[in-house]
């Protein structure tokens, strides 16, 4: 088993020292939330918990980081004693993942003894903040494909492998109907897609034959992509093909003007009498480019979407903090300027109008809201759910949402924090 416990900063641990120093080792909250949502974001998708969890029991000082802990010079036998029996005991309140959130709610809330909790801090951060920036990226290109096929693109442009595979598991949530990644597959059964590149058809002598020797390898999955040379040649060329008897599942452009040439593409097709020929659209597609094909009808049947969803390109962080807000049963909290927190464990409870979120209350935590109680005593309360329920809770959510938040024109949604101060 893979240790995380060095996935921490320096910070964590001599804190940590101090706390058992000092006695300092009563029952504490922690609360992660997002301060102020990203100018062009009307709300969040919680996501990451699974993977959190996962983390957690995986996170456990062994021999090895032992070693280096010692070698730093930093800490005492004492304290690294204290290491080596570590084991996360405590209790995890969380917002189940596929939920919408916004500005001031506990998306997730860790409690425990003092030092226990405070050593979590960056990799719980690290691991709700990127998958809940991913699929808050993701779903906007959902709510305005209009029913098209969206497939993650990302994986070569992701920072590192590992956020790729993540990127994936958190875009199929919002919507998204696979991935181009295999590990994803493999890992969170995410259906796969791709085709071929520019370089296959460029090692051909001819576009055609290049176009003739995939149809012979995927008799069944036959996607060309037809813009390595000229857009409107290479769909010809397709439609030739097909008139000899080979069968074309779709074609896929990845540059040029997307609106003249998926509309002269099409008419090819039609033309042909080939109308059940797909057309597929790559290459820096966003949801401001989704949204503008299609609203000027443009014919795509699906989009790859990549660069722009995988690094989150417009909003690429979250203000997102992890936060003392209860000490031996007695309230924290700061009164920095911009970074005032509330104190207490706290719920959200949701108010609806005619099936519509109206607003939110954050309030003193108790049963019956948002917020569950996933792990006590360090386990499971019961099991979590399966990645397509995730992603079916987050399609009824969306059912709820206000035009306006819906929209990819920014829009406000009233959150009521009560004062326990």
């Amino acid at each position: 088993m893979l240790s995380t416990a060095l996935i921490t900063d320096l910070y964590e641990l001599t804190m940590a020292q101090s706390y058992l120093e000092n006695s300092k080792v009563g029952n504490a909250v922690f609360s992660l939330f997002v301060r102020k949502l990203p100018k062009n974001r009307n709300f969040l998708v919680s996501c990451g918990l699974e993977t959190l969890i996962d983390y957690l029991e995986r996170f456990r000082f062994g021999d090895e980081e032992l070693k280096y802990l010692k070698s730093l010079g930093i800490f005492k036998d004492s304290f690294l004693d204290y290491l080596k029996e570590y084991q996360f005991r405590g209790s995890l309140y969380a917002v189940p993942e596929g939920r919408i959130v916004f500005q001031n709610e506990p998306i997730l809330q860790v409690e425990g003894p003092l030092p226990d909790v405070q050593i979590l801090e960056t990799l719980v951060i690290n691991i709700i903040h990127f998958q809940t920036l991913s699929a808050s990226k993701a779903v906007r290109s959902y709510l305005v494909s209009r029913g098209k096929s969206l497939i993650d693109f990302g994986l070569r442009r992701a920072h590192m492998p590992e956020a790729g595979l993540y990127a994936a598991r958190a875009s199929y949530i919002a919507g998204f109907s696979g991935t181009s990644n295999l590990l994803a597959g493999m890992k969170f059964g995410v259906p796969v897609f791709g085709t071929m590149a520019h370089s296959f058809v460029m090692v051909f002598d001819e576009e055609i034959e290049a176009f003739r020797a995939f149809a012979r390898s995927f008799p069944e999955r036959t996607v060309l992509l037809i813009d390595t040379y000229d857009t409107i040649e290479g769909a010809k060329k397709a439609a030739e093909l097909m008139k000899e008897g080979v069968k074309v599942v779709g074609v896929r452009l990845d540059s040029g003007n997307i609106e003249e040439l998926s509309k002269a593409v099409r008419e090819i097709f039609d033309r042909e009498g080939f109308r059940d020929v797909k057309i597929v659209v790559s290459g820096g597609v966003d949801e401001y480019d989704i949204d503008r094909w299609l609203s000027a009808g443009c014919p795509i049947d699906a989009f790859g979407v990549g660069t722009k969803f995988i690094t989150s390109e417009d909003a690429p962080y979250l203000d997102i903090a992890y936060k003392l807000v209860e000490y031996e049963g007695k309230p924290k909290y700061k009164l920095s300027p911009g970074k005032a927190t509330f104190p207490y464990k706290r719920q959200i409870i949701r108010h609806y109008s005619g099936g519509k979120m109206l607003y939110d209350q954050v309030v003193k935590y108790r049963e019956g809201g948002l917020v569950e109680h996933v792990l006590s005593n360090g386990s499971l309360k019961k099991p979590l759910p399966a990645l397509k329920d995730i992603r079916e809770l987050l399609m009824e959510e969306l059912k709820t949402l206000p035009e306006s938040l819906a929209s990819l024109e920014k829009s406000d949604y009233r959150v009521d924090v009560e004062s326990l101060t």
